[in-house]
């Protein structure tokens, strides 16, 4: 996430480094990196002065205090700023005083609305409501047969009407909802390729016949200031509540995140981070500061790590490790949870430091799979017993899970470096913080 721009941010904050204190000449220097480092990943010309002018006022002056170092100290201006112009701190879904709760999602076609509506959708029945999901756009082909895919894995229904328009559509959903007792509406509109006067007419007519508590402008993260421009026109014809960054996975440089909230002045209330359906993040943008200027964001890691955590299977494993008795049975349960929380690369950069260790090592998500077979073509005793896993055995297990013997002696072998290495840390012998640098020696091998 934002990897470009935090390498960047990191070279022009170097420029402080050995300084003993922060003067006009050096902060000046700096800020041009700064300066060239947000124009560079997208940031709205209006933004980038704004927070350059902040940065320097904040910045020139402040005397370094004991053991603070000046490059230490700048980190923390920016990250206050980068705070400031995102939001301060994060804003809710408005809920209706009596459900249910209709919350419209609008945006450009290939933005990612439908699949955010089923995410939404989801968050919404993880927390116990009733959500459901409308098919408003009739134009894209196989956009409602998508959002009925979506929504039936994970439960929910979908309201539509085979040959009605969005408008009818939209208005009749209101009366299915309350007859069947759903908690909240997610109205699904339709978008185009850009924008033209006959989709804002149409998102304008649903907007005033359902007179929603929210309407959340979805946009693709990769877009920079476009994303800005298309915001400003949804927001003069709908009135927008809210915006959600998709795809912030992908190839984002960051200018939508840092010009949407302070141009547009609405509130970013999600963020969508990956293909699967509880990929959906409620922002916040301390920790998306923090994710920029590479301090990691232990607190959103410390979330998702909750939300599968099982107190009991967990000391019932770390008992296992220190007896010696982790085996593969263990580690699939252990592969199975970590999947849930998301992508491996995404989970470790959350970790304050880890992200640049890991910036020129690959991590394929595909790799659990092939690991994932493996371990299902054992038998339930060689997985108990990793030991017995012999030549023939080792064949066997190869061709029942279709990759080769080297992959099997592969993972034998990092499993066995695995277990010796988490006997270590929960012995002492390791410390967590050696870790970065012991991942990246092994990746090397």
């Amino acid at each position: 996430m934002f990897e470009s721009l935090q390498s960047r941010l990191e070279e022009a904050i170097k420029r402080l480094r050995g300084q003993a204190r922060i003067t006009e000449d050096n902060i000046s220097d700096a800020l041009v990196e700064v300066r060239r480092a947000l124009l560079d990943a997208d940031v709205h010309l209006d933004v980038v002065r704004r927070f350059i002018e902040d940065v320097k006022a904040k910045a020139v002056g402040t005397e370094v205090k004991g053991k603070v170092l000046p490059e230490q100290l700048i980190v923390k201006i920016i990250h206050d700023e980068l705070v400031s112009i995102m939001g301060t701190s994060k804003s809710d879904l408005v809920q209706a005083p009596q459900p249910p709760t209709i919350i419209m999602v609008v945006g450009l076609q290939g933005s990612g609305k439908t699949t955010f509506a089923a995410k939404l959708a989801a968050h919404l029945r993880k927390k116990g409501q009733q959500p459901l999901l409308v098919a408003a756009d009739v134009y894209r082909p196989a956009a409602i047969e998508q959002l009925k895919v979506l929504a039936a894995s994970i439960s929910v229904p979908v309201f539509s009407m085979e040959g009605a328009d969005p408008v009818n559509i939209a208005r009749e959903s209101l009366q299915y909802a309350r007859k069947f007792a759903r908690t909240h509406i997610i109205v699904d509109t339709a978008g185009r390729l850009a924008i033209d006067e006959a989709m804002m007419q149409e998102v304008a007519t649903i907007r005033q016949v359902i007179s929603p508590h929210e309407v959340l402008f979805v946009c693709d993260a990769m877009t920079g200031q476009d994303a800005v421009t298309t915001a400003r026109t949804f927001d003069e014809r709908v009135s927008l509540t809210g915006v959600v960054l998709s795809k912030l996975d992908g190839d984002a440089r960051g200018g939508a995140a840092l010009s949407l909230r302070y141009v547009v002045g609405k509130p970013i209330k999600f963020v969508s981070t990956g293909e699967k359906l509880d990929a959906l993040e409620v922002f916040h943008p301390d920790r998306i500061a923090s994710r920029i200027l590479g301090m990691g964001d232990i607190v959103s890691f410390v979330e998702r790590a909750q939300q599968e955590f099982d107190e009991a299977k967990a000391a019932a494993l770390e008992e296992k490790i220190r007896k010696r008795e982790f085996n593969f049975e263990d580690f699939l349960d252990q592969l199975r949870m970590v999947r849930r929380m998301g992508s491996i690369r995404e989970l470790l950069g959350m970790l304050p430091g880890m992200d640049k260790a890991l910036r020129n090592i690959e991590l394929d998500d595909r790799a659990f799979t092939k690991i994932e077979a493996m371990i299902l073509s054992m038998t339930p005793q060689e997985r108990r017993n990793p030991r017995i896993i012999n030549g023939s055995r080792r064949l066997r297990i190869a061709r029942g899970s279709g990759t080769t013997i080297q992959d099997v002696n592969r993972l034998l072998k990092q499993f066995d470096e695995m277990q010796k290495l988490m006997r270590a840390v929960t012995t002492g012998k390791v410390k967590l913080r050696n870790l970065p640098a012991m991942i990246g020696t092994s990746q090397k091998r």
